[in-house]
């Protein structure tokens, strides 16, 4: 776990991963297993999921924010549930 005070999770006021975690917890009663379990139910996480529609998801369903949706993303990745997605290449530029 990250400690208090870490920005990990995108926190601006010191708000560390897992107090973004206990703070979804007393909001929602659910936890990122309950969360990714969820998600693969509702089909947000497949072939075409993105950090975007997860966010919207959570946000349209659980009333949560981005910083709340990018913990929970970070706890799945943690979790080797989903992989970081791999950046495009950039195409070169000619001079």
């Amino acid at each position: 776990l990250v400690e208090r005070g870490s920005h990990a999770a995108g926190g601006g006021a010191g708000l560390s991963f897992q107090a973004y975690l206990d703070n979804i917890k007393a909001k929602t009663g659910m936890t990122p297993a309950d969360f990714h379990a969820a998600a693969k139910k509702k089909g947000v996480l497949g072939p075409d999921y993105t950090a975007t529609k997860f966010v919207d998801w959570l946000a349209t369903d659980y009333d949560l924010g981005r910083g709340h949706a990018m913990a929970i993303l970070q706890a799945f990745k943690n979790e080797g549930w989903i992989e970081t997605p791999k950046k495009k290449a950039s195409p070169s530029k000619s001079r």
